[in-house]
C-alpha cells in the first residue's frame, strides 16, 4: 500500500485531528478501506440499532458489503474510503476513542498471510514466495496482490485476512509485493489442524447404527449455531466464559458426527472476536472444549 503525497482536507472547521483518524485518510486517498479498532485492538461495538444484531446482519452473513449504518458497525463491513464518512460526527467521536487503524484487504484486492509468532515466519519463509512484509507485536504481517476467503488457523500461527476479514495496519511494510500464489489459496482447503473437527464429513461416529447423520437437517444445524452466536453477542459480562461454555454445548451437541463446518466454526469464532475475544483465546477455548469432551 502505496503511501500518497499529500492527504485530502476533510471540510468545515480546522480541528487537530486524531492521529488514527490522520493515518485512516491517508489510506483512503490511496483507496484502502479503512475502520477504527479500540482498546485490545478489536472492532468497536454495533451501534444501538444493530446492538445484539437485532437487524440481523452479521460481518460474516446478511452483512456482505460496506455497512450501511451512519456510525461503525458490524467491524470489518464498516469499512469505508470517503472522507466525509469517516470524519463524520458519528465516526469522529470513535476516532477519539481508537487505538490503532485497520483495514478490509479483500476491500482493496490485497490477502495478508499473518504470521503469529518466530515458528510461523520460520516456515513461510521456506514454502510461501517472498512479498511485502510488516512486522508485528509478535510476528509478520506477508501481504499478498488478490484477494481470497478468509480464514483463521490454516496452521499453527497463521490466519489468512482477505475478504470479509480486516488486518491491523501497521505501517506501509518494506520489499516488492508479488501476486497471491496457489501455496496460500491451498491453505483455505487445505485438512485442518488437530485443534478443529474435520469440516467437510458428514459421517456417523462409531457406535452409530443409524446409517446417516442425526443432524442433518440443515435448519437444525443453522439454528443451533444462530443460537450459539446470540449467546455470545448478548454476554455483558464474564466473556471469555461464555465463550468457552458455548463452544461446549456447540461441540457437545454436534462435534462428533461431522456436521460442524470450517464456515460454522468462523461464524462463532467472529462472534466472540467482536465481543474483544483475541483469535488465540478462541483457539485455546475451543480446544479446551473438546479435550473436556474427550474429543
Amino acid at each position: 500500500m502505496t503511501q500518497p503525497t499529500t492527504i485530502r482536507r476533510v471540510p468545515g472547521p480546522q480541528l487537530r485531528l486524531p492521529e488514527p483518524l490522520r493515518t485512516a485518510l491517508t489510506l483512503a486517498a490511496t483507496g484502502v478501506p479503512v475502520l477504527p479498532l479500540r482498546r485490545g485492538k478489536v472492532p468497536f461495538g454495533n451501534c444501538r440499532t444493530c446492538a445484539g444484531n437485532a437487524c440481523g446482519g452479521r460481518p460474516n452473513m446478511k452483512c456482505a458489503g460496506p455497512c450501511q449504518c451512519p456510525g461503525v458497525c458490524h467491524a470489518w463491513a464498516a469499512a469505508s474510503t470517503d472522507p466525509a464518512v469517516l470524519s463524520s460526527p458519528a465516526w469522529m467521536a470513535t476516532w477519539r476513542r481508537a487505538v490503532a487503524v485497520a483495514y478490509h484487504p479483500g476491500g482493496t484486492g490485497l490477502t495478508v498471510v499473518d504470521l503469529d509468532d518466530a515458528e510461523a515466519i520460520a516456515w513461510a519463509r521456506t514454502a510461501l514466495p517472498a512479498t511485502r512484509t510488516v512486522p508485528t507485536t509478535r510476528g509478520e504481517h506477508w501481504i499478498y496482490r488478490g484477494a481470497m476467503t478468509s480464514r483463521n488457523a490454516v496452521r499453527p500461527g497463521v490466519d489468512i485476512k482477505s475478504t470479509m476479514a480486516y488486518a491491523r495496519y501497521l505501517g506501509p511494510g518494506t520489499g516488492t509485493m508479488t501476486d497471491l500464489p496457489d501455496a496460500v489459496r491451498a491453505l483455505a482447503v487445505k485438512e485442518p489442524s488437530a485443534d478443529r473437527p474435520t469440516p467437510h464429513a458428514l459421517t456417523v461416529p462409531a457406535g452409530s447404527g443409524s446409517g446417516e447423520c442425526p443432524h442433518r437437517t440443515p435448519a437444525y444445524l443453522e439454528r443451533g449455531i444462530a443460537m450459539a452466536e446470540q449467546r455470545i453477542t448478548e454476554a455483558s459480562s464474564a466473556v471469555h466464559a461464555t465463550v468457552y461454555r458455548t463452544f461446549l454445548a456447540v461441540l457437545s451437541r454436534h462435534g462428533r458426527c461431522g456436521c460442524l463446518t470450517d464456515t460454522h466454526i468462523t461464524r462463532l469464532f467472529t462472534a466472540a472476536q467482536a465481543k474483544g475475544e483475541t483469535l488465540r483465546h478462541c483457539t485455546d477455548a475451543w480446544a479446551n472444549a473438546r479435550i473436556r469432551l474427550g474429543m
